[in-house]
């Protein structure tokens, strides 16, 4: 009972959440008119397009690590293609749909279990997956709001006036994480699960490739932002990060409607939101929707395959 109450207290969490920012977007976007989106939409340059699906690309392809060092945590092995083919999949699905820990794990139980491995060793792949997605973030967005504290939107209504509290929470979070990598050996029991740190050189695998994740999951909406925009990469990323953190905890499916409030808040004053809002809707595109495409054929096939009869 308990446990459902919270279910329903989150999912109602998450589209309250979504009501407030599609409101926000709303007056965000309330002096222009459709044919403005459209307009901004159609002035993106071609080759930035192509440069943002290469570089989404490239971050499908960086995931794959996640599953990869997961097993190598394990001590199991798996075909490489057998992981990139479940990783690509469970990936595309969770990032469009949300709630990642449903989606993307159902997604890795059915082909993994399929495959032989336990239902005890997927369970440890996809904490490890999931907790090195957030060692990333904490990591990247950690060193750059303690370096370049970005002002928080005052909108937001947070308690901080910049980013820089949250930056050295995150460092220390990763730095304690790190520590226990070297110094406990023994696992952890933490509500009845069995926890064991990976060793030193995982950790700082996993910090490495969850890290360039997010790079280059930045680096796809920049290349689609417009041109004359004065702001350097280093400082659209730490935009992103904070952006991107409030929708993933947001559980709003792809941060819808979060994630964009926050960037046009922050955006609006440098380029109009109308522009801003063009570039989010072509980012959707090519980082979200392309893939999933992708990945809900890839999944028909192979099901197609499966259930085919023997001639």
């Amino acid at each position: 009972m308990l446990k459902k109450l919270q279910l329903n207290f989150s999912s109602l969490f998450g589209l309250l959440l979504l009501v407030l920012s599609l409101l926000a977007i709303a007056n965000e976007l309330r002096e222009y008119n459709y044919r403005d989106i459209l307009n901004s939409l159609a002035a993106i340059p071609k080759n930035r397009v192509n440069w943002a699906i290469w570089l989404t690309a490239l971050g499908y392809l960086v995931m794959i690590g996640y599953d990869i060092l997961g097993f190598n945590y394990i001590n199991r092995s798996l075909s490489c293609n057998k992981i990139a083919f479940t990783n690509f999949i469970s990936s595309a699905f969770s990032n469009t749909i949300g709630f990642a820990l449903l989606t993307g794990s159902a997604i890795r139980y059915r082909f993994y279990a399929t495959w032989g491995v336990s239902a005890v060793a997927i369970a440890q792949v996809i904490a490890f997956a999931n907790f090195t997605f957030w060692l990333g973030m904490f990591a990247v967005a950690g060193f750059l709001f303690l370096i370049n504290p970005l002002k928080i939107p005052s909108q937001l209504h947070l308690p901080f006036a910049t980013v820089r509290p949250i930056g050295v929470i995150f460092l220390l979070l990763v730095t304690a994480y790190l520590l226990g990598s070297i110094f406990i050996k023994q696992p952890l029991i933490i509500r009845g699960h069995e926890f064991r740190f990976p060793s030193f050189t995982i950790s700082l695998a996993q910090i490495a490739i969850s890290s360039f994740d997010w790079i280059l999951a930045a680096a796809v909406l920049y290349a689609l932002l417009p041109s004359n925009i004065s702001l350097s990469y280093l400082d659209f990323l730490g935009i992103y990060l904070l952006a991107m953190f409030a929708g993933v905890v947001s559980n709003v499916p792809g941060g819808l409607g979060v994630f964009e409030t926050i960037i046009l808040l922050i955006l609006s004053s440098k380029v109009s939101a109308a522009a801003v809002l063009g570039s989010m809707l072509v980012y959707r595109g090519v980082y979200y929707y392309l893939p999933l495409l992708l990945a809900a054929g890839l999944l028909g096939i192979y099901e197609i395959k499966k259930n085919r009869p023997l001639a």
